[in-house]
């Protein structure tokens, strides 16, 4: 295992992914807000269903959700 920070590796998508990761955990409590979603996360070891103003629904075993592929096009 590389001990160096991912800011400083070689490859520039690993460089990059916690920032594309910090912005897709924003844009999906966004898009929860908008539509009045609960947000499944996983802290301290349990999953949790937050609602979009931030409280605490439940705790539970999380479900297998399948998700169609995407066209994500050129990554050049």
């Amino acid at each position: 295992m590389n001990a160096l920070p991912i800011s400083q590796a070689r490859d520039a998508d690993l460089r990059f992914s916690q920032k594309a990761l910090e912005r897709a955990a924003a844009r999906a409590s966004q898009m929860a807000a908008q539509t009045g979603t609960a947000l499944i996360v996983f802290r301290n070891g349990r999953v949790e269903t937050i609602q979009p103003a931030g409280g605490h629904v439940s705790i539970h075993t999380p479900r297998t959700v399948k998700e169609p592929e995407s066209n994500y096009g050129d990554k050049s």
